[in-house]
């Protein structure tokens, strides 16, 4: 089984901090000949920075390269983005729903707990960048 997962990209911009590729992420049916004719192919152009690049000298803009990442720091990623703020909301939603019995203050509750949750993500982002990264094959 493949420890990582790899996408293709193309080299945007080159700095001794930080590589910039450009890499295009489609759908399943993408490359189906009616692809531009159906409404479900899709397809996202995104742009992954890589910090900490060693050969960042030996690369140049427009070169074609293989971004990678392993699938525990996918993990993560995931787990910050999507399952620590809906356990946060749930957990919220759920003890202010049984103390006040109030749907609608529940409701609001659960969103405005998000609110510092985000901000402590945006704070440490430094921090979260450093075991969230990419690397260059």
């Amino acid at each position: 089984m493949n420890d990582k997962i790899s996408h293709r990209g193309v080299i945007q911009s080159i700095s001794a901090k930080c590589v910039e590729v450009r890499i295009t992420q489609s759908s399943a049916c993408s490359s189906c000949s009616v692809a531009s004719h159906c409404n479900a192919s899709e397809t996202k152009v995104k742009v992954v920075e890589v910090h900490g690049c060693d050969k960042w000298q030996s690369l140049s803009v427009g070169q074609e390269v293989v971004v990678s990442a392993s699938r525990r720091v996918a993990g993560l990623a995931l787990m910050l983005g999507f399952g620590v703020p809906l356990v946060t909301m749930l957990v919220v939603i759920g003890g202010v729903y049984y103390a006040t019995g109030d749907e609608a203050a529940a409701a609001l509750w659960g969103l405005a707990a998000l609110i510092p949750y985000y901000i402590l993500l945006y704070m440490m982002r430094n921090k979260i960048a450093t075991k969230v990264a990419f690397n260059i094959e």
